[in-house]
């Protein structure tokens, strides 16, 4: 029981300090790109940029992974650089030393989840309800920043924003050395670099959750990038905005501690069904209701489906298609395509229809559609 307990300690302090500096650079990444006074296009642009990394940087990552055998390496080597190559904004302030200096953090960053999934499931024997409390701490640490970071940029100014990343990635990189190998060591190491991954990406099922989930991501860019300029611009103080986006974790949280349940109740295929239609409504409805602080806290509380619910299901989904000897590799093509390709394309677009504010609505509705596009999707998949 005290190994088990060492193990979980030490797995949910890793999700707590990658998913802390989720919170930082999600929801204020924007606002200390608009206090180098940069525009909505800009931010857009660098958004996308720094996204498409994640289009390759975990394919490789894993492949690497999977010839070396050596994952906790991987999460190591990966949580040092990014705290190297973020520490480099403390001198820059033009565009594209900025703008190449964040690619290169995501480059490193997204090392690190895909292996950490990958180690996690194997240290907790693939168990549905040990994951998702595990995955919860990576919930609180994002909850945390959100509320912290949120007040201390609004009390000390924008460039706070890098002396707070430093010190979270100071704690994610000496929780990635409290890590011990999972039990079973890569004993077939031939036989993993000569599985075939392909026939598995070609499976029409698979293809269907794929682009699900791409729509899904570009659906996410107004939120993730310009969520706390919009509520900036509606007069919500940063304590409010942390607040706010905080509630959304809150309810993602317990949607975590009862995905064992959800689990044994309901099929993969209609909890993904259901995160992508809320998730659609929850966009469509932001825009119209933003000024009322009731109506923002229950559209924020859907995130419970719009994160929790669909992350866990689709966890679940790769780790059952893919076989053990590709878990590595199908992690690192989902994560890299779906929030890749996804998360580029919709931060892109929403660079373009933002306007500085100004076309905030539209850009909400191209986000509910894409999402509500991704659930007529699943649901055929699933006919």
């Amino acid at each position: 029981m005290a190994i088990i307990n060492r193990v979980f300690i030490r797995l949910s302090s890793n999700y707590f300090f990658y998913f802390a500096l989720l919170g930082l650079i999600s929801p204020f990444l924007a606002l200390y790109l608009d206090g180098k006074g940069f525009n909505s296009r800009q931010v857009g642009e660098i958004l996308a940029i720094i996204t498409a990394t994640k289009i390759v940087a975990p394919s490789l990552w894993a492949i690497l992974a999977d010839k070396t055998g050596k994952p906790l390496l991987i999460i190591r080597l990966g949580a040092l650089l990014a705290l190297l190559s973020f520490s480099v904004l403390f001198w820059l302030n033009d565009y594209w030393p900025i703008t190449f200096s964040l690619a290169l953090f995501t480059l490193f960053w997204t090392a690190i989840l895909p292996q950490l999934e990958v180690h996690t499931l194997t240290s907790v024997r693939h168990s549905n309800k040990i994951y998702a409390r595990i995955r919860l701490w990576g919930s609180l640490g994002f909850i945390a920043l959100a509320v912290i970071a949120g007040e201390v940029m609004e009390a000390f100014g924008y460039q706070t924003f890098t002396h707070i990343g430093v010190i979270i990635l100071l704690g994610l990189l000496a929780t990635t050395m409290m890590l011990t190998p999972s039990g079973k060591a890569r004993l077939t190491k031939n036989k993993t670099e000569q599985e075939a991954i392909l026939p598995r990406l070609l499976d029409g099922r698979f293809i269907s959750f794929f682009i699900a989930g791409l729509l899904l991501q570009v659906s996410f860019a107004p939120y993730y990038g310009f969520f706390a300029l919009f509520l900036r611009d509606l007069h919500y103080s940063g304590l409010a905005i942390g607040l706010f986006i905080s509630l959304g974790v809150v309810a993602e949280v317990v949607a975590f501690i009862y995905m064992g349940t959800l689990f044994k109740r309901f099929s993969l295929s209609s909890l993904l069904v259901f995160s992508l239609a809320i998730t659609g409504l929850r966009w469509l409805l932001i825009p119209e209701v933003a000024d009322s602080v009731l109506w923002l806290c229950l559209i924020q509380l859907s995130h419970a489906a719009s994160f929790a619910i669909y992350h866990s299901a689709s966890m679940q989904f790769i780790s059952s298609h893919f076989t053990k000897t590709q878990q590595s590799r199908g992690q690192g093509m989902y994560l890299g395509g779906v929030y890749g390709i996804g998360g580029a394309i919709g931060a892109y677009v929403t660079g373009i229809l933002w306007l500085d504010g100004l076309g905030a609505s539209d850009t909400f509705m191209m986000a509910g559609l894409s999402a509500l596009l991704g659930a007529i999707i699943m649901i055929f998949s699933k006919k």
